[in-house]
């Protein structure tokens, strides 16, 4: 599936995207993908934000829609990772 990251996500990924294959998660959910990457990916914020803990305040998008953790994903999926944005 192709992982999206946003903002402090992509900052902290050190990445904009990503491709990780269902075959690496300890199940087909969003919440293993979140795990997988947390551990994989140790890249930081600025202000020294692992990712694990950017993700543990953002919200997940499967295909365009806002998914929580038990969400099953599929292998052809889009995962967009949004931090909370401020603007007006």
């Amino acid at each position: 599936m192709q992982v999206h990251f946003f903002a402090a996500a992509r900052s902290a990924a050190g990445t904009a995207q990503l491709s990780v294959p269902l075959a690496q998660l300890s199940s087909a959910t969003l919440g293993a993908l979140v795990e997988h990457l947390g551990q994989s990916l140790e890249g930081t914020t600025p202000s020294g934000l692992t990712l694990a803990q950017v993700m543990e305040q953002c919200s997940f998008l499967v295909n365009g829609a806002r998914s929580d953790a038990q969400a099953t994903l599929q292998d052809a999926d889009r995962v967009d990772v949004l931090p909370p944005f401020a603007g007006g």
